[in-house]
């Protein structure tokens, strides 16, 4: 099997699994998500993200349907199911399904799974970056299914030959980018926006953080703004699909090439890492 879906403990091929038209992500997007990058069948920082995952539905005061402990062992039962080893695992729980009511559905939440192949990139390549307004709410920091302004910006991105948006608040404010955390490095340091209600602080940045410190690189959680966007030696981007890439280009303009050496440093000490974590073939 190619790419599978599953939802409330059914699961088949991805293209043949339905869901109830009733599921309160069809009217509200009603539901947090989290995901993350599979290798050799190795779920790879899968308590941080779970952990995470579940945070965010406390918040949002939906009731799990299972425990952190039988969520990860269904993962990786099903990640064992298809053919190959290099997957992105996406899970995500809505507030059930009722007829469509504002108010909230009682009991508990649906989970929904879907599995399909994805190799991670080793960051080598850079990308190119456009900068959109942030017009979003007040909570970046949960990972809602309500992307609209995500999606918007992804498609903006990818009309102008890039791959990904950097969110740029009024007052110049850089938050994150359309899926992805967006870094900088200037004098030898890193600098990434505070992990407060504008952005959602990404598995891959606390992995980026920690390798920092753990190579002696200061790091600084503190608003930076456009000018310092487009003046960095190195822009950095992370996600859980690209663990770690460097912009060459931002609005049409040349990006970076200032801090080529400590980007490379960084770039090799998390692949390192990941590898490390997923390098025995679990099948």
């Amino acid at each position: 099997m190619r790419a599978l879906g599953y939802y409330n403990g059914e699961y088949g091929p991805l293209e043949e699994m339905s869901v109830p038209m009733n599921d309160r992500a069809s009217y509200f997007g009603d539901g947090v998500y989290d995901a993350g990058p599979c290798r050799n069948y190795n779920v790879f920082a899968v308590d941080e993200h779970i952990d995470r995952f579940f945070g965010n539905a406390e918040r949002l005061e939906i009731e799990m349907p299972v425990t952190k402990t039988e969520l990860r062992e269904l993962l990786e039962e099903l990640v064992l199911k298809l053919d190959d080893g290099e997957q992105f695992v996406y899970y995500q729980v809505t507030r059930g399904t009722g007829i469509r009511n504002h108010a909230f559905t009682e009991g508990p939440g649906n989970l929904w799974i879907t599995l399909t192949p994805q190799t991670i990139p080793d960051g080598r390549e850079p990308i190119r970056l456009i900068t959109e307004e942030d017009t979003r709410f007040f909570h970046c920091d949960i990972k809602t299914l309500n992307l609209i302004p995500s999606v918007l910006a992804s498609e903006h991105a990818r009309r102008a030959g890039c791959q990904e948006a950097v969110f740029v608040r009024p007052g110049g404010r850089v938050t994150e980018c359309a899926h992805s955390n967006v870094h900088i490095i200037k004098n030898g340091a890193l600098y990434t926006a505070p992990a407060d209600e504008l952005i959602l602080p990404g598995i891959a940045r606390a992995h980026l953080l920690n390798m920092c410190r753990r190579l002696g690189i200061p790091v600084h959680e503190t608003p930076f703004y456009y000018p310092d966007l487009m003046e960095a030696d190195e822009i950095l981007v992370t996600s859980s699909s690209n663990l770690c890439r460097y912009a060459n280009e931002i609005d049409g303009r040349p990006a970076g090439g200032g801090a080529r050496g400590l980007f490379e440093l960084l770039r090799s000490s998390l692949m390192t890492e990941f590898e490390a974590a997923t390098s025995v073939t679990r099948k």
